[in-house]
Formats: structure tokens, sequence, C-alpha cells
């Protein structure tokens, strides 16, 4: 498989995101999902990331940041590392704001446009088809929840994002993006704070 340049991966992974968009934006149509008052913050979900290209991604927009807020991103991302850690050995699940927020009523995140795919699903409920034929099934968000009760009171189906097709092609980009170096690099399992922290991947 030819390994693609990093500026020819995000646009295949752009074009991904967009696609997730578009779903996203179907599903919560028909619900009459909006973010519109909530009172939680999906910004302050304990989400793990598992890909190389979308690390490097959220890289090329953080370079783009002026210096002084990419240095307050870091000592933020540091903090919220070190805050996750101490609950986790509480044996708790964290439940800290996202470095990336720059407003916590209203959950608007500073790197919009080079958010990863957790960040851009959540919300809407979604499915996934695992390579063994097993299926797993987000019911969504709160507010998501107690909208489709009701659909689900009246017999009437639910909106569903499936994941799979989109994850098969993301899978497929990160075989291209990091090559024949990939079973041979650690697993990425990292928050977006431990991203930062960590700085760019290392694909060597």
């Amino acid at each position: 498989m030819k390994k693609l340049t990093p500026n020819a991966a995000f646009r295949k992974l752009a074009a991904i995101y967009d696609r997730m968009v578009d779903q996203y934006a179907s599903a919560a149509s028909a619900i009459g999902l909006t973010c519109d008052g909530c009172d939680d913050n999906c910004c302050l979900s304990f989400f793990q990331h598992h890909t190389y290209v979308e690390w490097a991604y959220l890289w090329e927009g953080l370079n783009q940041l002026p210096p002084d807020r990419l240095e307050t991103i870091r000592d933020k991302a540091r903090a919220y590392v070190d805050d996750a850690m101490a609950a986790q050995a509480r044996g708790e699940r964290p439940h800290l704001m996202c470095p990336l927020n720059v407003d916590e009523r209203q959950g608007v995140c500073g790197l919009y446009g080079h958010r990863l795919m957790i960040c851009r699903m959540h919300g809407v409920p979604n499915a996934l088809t695992k390579p063994d034929g097993s299926g797993v099934r987000f019911p969504g968000c709160h507010r998501c929840q107690e909208l489709t009760a009701g659909l689900e009171a009246e017999g009437r189906p639910v909106p569903m994002v499936d994941r799979t097709p989109l994850y098969r092609d993301l899978v497929t980009l990160e075989m291209q993006f990091v090559g024949a170096n990939l079973r041979q690099l650690p697993k990425v399992d990292h928050t977006i704070a431990e991203m930062i922290v960590l700085g760019p991947p290392r694909l060597r």
C-alpha cells in the first residue's frame, strides 16, 4: 500500500470528517437534537482516540495557533493529564474540561476544524459493526436519549448513524499514512490532552 504524504492524508481525513458531519446533521435534524441551552457539556466527556493520522491532524491545527495560545493550551493539557491520572487512581472516571475548550458554558472548541472523530460523532445514536460481526450501539447523549425515548414510545424508528464504513475508511487511511511501521509502533490510546502533552506523533 502506497504511503501518503501528510497533506494528502489530511485531505482524505477531512473528506471522511465531512461525511460524518453530513450524517450527524441528518440524524440530529430527524431527532430534533440541538446543543442550544443544554445543561451538560460534552467537552467534559472522557474520550480516548486511537489513530496516528488524527493525532497528526490535531497537531496540524495546533501549529497554526499563535505561540501564546498554544502555550496556554499546553498548560491546560498538562493539568488535565495530572487531574485525570489522580481521578483514575481513585477509581473514578475523569470528568474534566477538554484543554481545547474556550467556553465552558457552551462547549466551544478552540480547534473546531481539527476536532477528532469521536468529538464529531458524540451526541446522536450511532452503531458500529466489528470485524467479528458483533455490533456495538451508542444511544447518544442524555438530551438525545430524552428525545428518542418519545420516538420509541410511539413505535417510530430512531435515526442511527452507522459508523462502520467511516471507521473502515479511517483504518485504511491510517495504514496509508503510517506505512509499513504501523505494526511496530505503540498502539494509540490517548486523550486529546495526552496528544498535546506528548507533542506530534513519531512514526519511526
